[in-house]
């Protein structure tokens, strides 16, 4: 067992059972702008007792008073922070964070290697606690982001008009380009207000609209808050499945915009799960499906190198930067890939080994949808209900178009979809 903390400030019974069952060694500390001044007695006495006091050299900066055992930043790369950590298991270690640790936050980072009963965590306000004081902002009906270092398009499904965005970025530089980006997509006359600092003596709030940002120097410690207006040519992503086609970039090659719906209905996206996108084409399935939460992952395999290229660039003006494409031919292409939750195939699906590959690739309880066009396609389909059982399911779309100087439905080709669920 590791030996007690011995704080000034009596802890809660559930804090203090310090146990060989339950031995809490790791503290983690929130610490605000205005550093020790902001601590309560326990978050002073943790810091105090540490053997090893890990966090940011601003941390350690700002509690510098208090440390008295070993200081230590975190590692570059900083992936390597969690074992730097645990290799003091059993000791009196402190670990420092912004604000509430739990909140985009070394917090979350730890407690996936180490129990929370290991644990004392004594939070700070986070910047967006602060900020939503500052403007006196509800945060349940505000939009939560963290840019700072991912890339700045994931805030493209939430710009809504009248939606409230809180979020943080990379550096001083950032909130400038955030606003480029809001008034390239029609969203420039948005409100800006960069809080700096938030909570320490440097602290800083200056408002602006996205298309006229001109605020020079910002500090890098900083949290940008937008209220969301939009021109009437604003790049808006309609929540629902089904997305019009023009919003993608395409030479033709994409799942049309009523198949898309009913695709993405019969792949029944859920928190987390994986998708392969096969013959991607412009890469709508796979970008419809990471849109459907946060949590979602696709990978789409393309074989022809401009389109893969157009994947990349649709991936980025629907928020979905983190989209991984694979260039190359199925069923080659599916060696090593991630097991997948669910498969779609809009094309290929008659090329040697292509469903034999997708059928082995898919987990217990997984989907397999493919969409078929020509007659050879349908018949293999057919083939496989027979073999495999599953639903076969047969699209008519049709449009009302000219027809001379009056209107007929004009009709596309259908479609017959399989779903397949593997047992």
């Amino acid at each position: 067992m590791c030996p007690d903390i011995r704080l000034s400030t009596p802890l809660p019974d559930w804090l203090a059972d310090n146990t060989a069952a339950s031995p809490r060694w790791l503290s983690i500390v929130g610490i605000g702008e205005d550093g020790v001044e902001g601590l309560s007695p326990v978050a002073r006495a943790l810091i105090e007792a540490a053997e090893i006091v890990f966090g940011g050299r601003r941390h350690l900066g700002l509690a510098a008073a208090l440390i008295h055992g070993a200081a230590r930043p975190w590692p570059s790369p900083f992936d390597r922070a969690a074992d730097e950590v645990l290799q003091h298991r059993g000791r009196q270690i402190c670990v420092l964070a912004s604000g509430d640790p739990f909140h985009y936050g070394i917090g979350a980072v730890l407690a996936r290697h180490i129990n929370p009963r290991e644990m004392i965590v004594v939070p700070a306000p986070s910047a967006f606690s602060l900020a939503a004081a500052r403007l006196g902002w509800s945060l349940p009906h505000t939009v939560l982001l963290s840019l700072h270092g991912r890339d700045l398009d994931l805030v493209r499904p939430h710009l809504q008009p009248g939606a409230r965005i809180l979020t943080f970025t990379s550096d001083g530089n950032g909130p400038g380009i955030l606003a480029k980006l809001l008034a390239r997509t029609g969203f420039g006359q948005s409100r800006l207000t960069v809080l700096e600092a938030l909570g320490g003596p440097r602290e800083r709030a200056r408002a602006t609209t996205a298309g006229s940002f001109d605020l020079g120097t910002v500090d890098a410690l900083n949290t940008v808050a937008i209220e969301v207006q939009a021109a009437s040519d604003a790049r808006i992503l309609p929540r629902v499945q089904g997305l019009a086609d023009g919003l993608f970039e395409h030479d033709g090659q994409i799942t049309k915009r009523e198949i898309r719906a009913l695709t993405l209905s019969s792949l029944a996206p859920r928190r987390g799960e994986l998708l392969w996108d096969i013959g991607a084409g412009a890469g709508s399935i796979a970008i419809e499906w990471m849109l459907a939460d946060p949590s979602m992952r696709a990978i789409a395999v393309e074989r022809r190198n401009d389109r893969a290229a157009r994947i990349r660039r649709n991936a980025a003006s629907f928020g979905v930067p983190g989209l991984e494409i694979v260039e190359g031919s199925a069923p080659e292409a599916l060696a090593n890939l991630p097991t997948a939750d669910a498969i779609f195939v809009g094309g290929g699906a008659s090329e040697a080994g292509v469903l034999d590959a997708a059928t082995r690739a898919l987990r217990s309880g997984g989907r397999l949808v493919v969409n078929a066009v020509t007659l050879e396609s349908e018949a293999l389909l057919i083939a496989r209900r027979a073999a495999l059982g599953g639903e076969l399911l047969r699209i008519a779309i049709s449009h009302a178009e000219p027809l001379g100087q009056k209107t007929g439905w004009r009709p596309a080709l259908p479609v017959t979809q399989w779903l397949w669920v593997k047992p």
